[in-house]
């Protein structure tokens, strides 16, 4: 049976701006795909990356491609040799997980063999800015459990401190993506235990991850560009104590549950993370979050507008999606 497909970018706006190290975005630009077969639809969405030379238009052209080449005889089975990791497979792979599902009438936690999900707790993302903004951010934050600060720039212990500031009770998430340098790492990483970190995510370009093995990791250090997919974990060994799984740098739902397992298997913490999208993004990835220790699902918060039939959260707890948005 014939598969029809319709696929295009929207954009949301988030509230105010959100600033990382690479530079600041005031709007979340995702690409939704909608595949149809036999009166069923399954969808997804995606956030296509520029750092893995990602756009809109590429991701698009390589979906509708894709559903070319194998029109009826698509899976998620073929996909994983027919594209390479990205946001592209991944925007196919949740929107085939769901068709499936519809079409057995199952919940996709029921046809990937999961338990029933349960709300997870995520993390909340405190924008990279300055320190004063920062203490602001987590001031009016502070009752949250679990907080991500983004670094990366000079000054990054006095952005730290000030978050402690504003937050005294929170648990802290330190990323720099990518944007530290050895040096910055020796005189950072010593007083982070102290300020109660977590995790520190990412402090050193994937280019340079060798240095590691040679630094002693004081808070657990965990690799979000380093780790896009099942391929990238052995490389991982001795430099990392977790690993930061996001479904569009997977390619997918299937590959993430599968890289979960590899590195829950070889000793690592596992956190879920996102792109800045919207809730129907998130769906599948709260599916992946049972297996984590820490979840980084935030993006519907920093939104200004989600989509209709959102998921629901309650401070920084987050709940099972809505079957009207995603999951069969």
């Amino acid at each position: 049976m014939s598969v029809s497909v319709d696929v295009f970018e929207e954009i949301f706006p988030v509230a105010g701006s959100f600033t990382i190290s690479r530079g600041s975005r005031t709007a979340a630009h995702v690409v939704t795909l909608e595949l149809r077969r036999g009166g069923f639809v399954g969808r997804a969405e995606c956030v296509p990356y520029a750092r893995y030379n990602e756009t809109a238009t590429s991701v698009i052209d390589t979906v509708k491609r894709t559903v070319e080449r194998f029109d009826g005889s698509i899976t998620r089975e073929k996909l994983l040799f027919a594209l390479p990791a990205g946001a592209a497979r991944n925007v196919l792979d949740c929107a085939l997980w769901e068709l499936e599902a519809k079409e057995c009438g199952l919940s996709v936690w029921q046809l990937a063999g999961l338990d029933a999900p349960n709300p997870v707790t995520t993390a909340f993302t405190i924008s990279l800015g300055t320190p004063d903004e920062m203490e602001r951010a987590a001031r009016e934050n502070a009752g949250r459990p679990l907080l991500k600060i983004k670094l990366g720039k000079p000054d990054d212990l006095e952005r730290v401190r000030a978050v402690r500031r504003g937050a005294p009770e929170a648990s802290l998430i330190v990323d720099a993506n990518e944007g530290w340098s050895v040096d910055d790492y020796l005189s950072i990483s010593p007083v982070l235990s102290d300020l109660n970190v977590v995790l520190v995510e990412q402090p050193l370009p994937a280019s340079n991850d060798e240095a590691l093995m040679n630094i002693p990791r004081l808070v657990p250090v965990c690799a979000d560009e380093s780790c896009r997919d099942l391929a990238s974990l052995r490389a991982l060994d001795g430099k990392y104590d977790a690993v930061n799984i996001k479904l569009d740098k997977a390619g997918g739902l299937t590959e993430a549950l599968a890289l979960a397992d590899a590195a829950s298997a070889s000793g690592y913490m596992i956190m879920v993370g996102c792109m800045l999208g919207t809730s129907l993004g998130m769906a599948p990835a709260q599916l992946l979050a049972q297996k984590a220790k820490f979840t980084d699902l935030d993006a519907p918060l920093l939104l200004a507008r989600d989509r209709a039939n959102g998921i629901r959260y309650e401070g920084s707890v987050m709940y099972q999606s809505p079957r009207a948005l995603w999951g069969g």
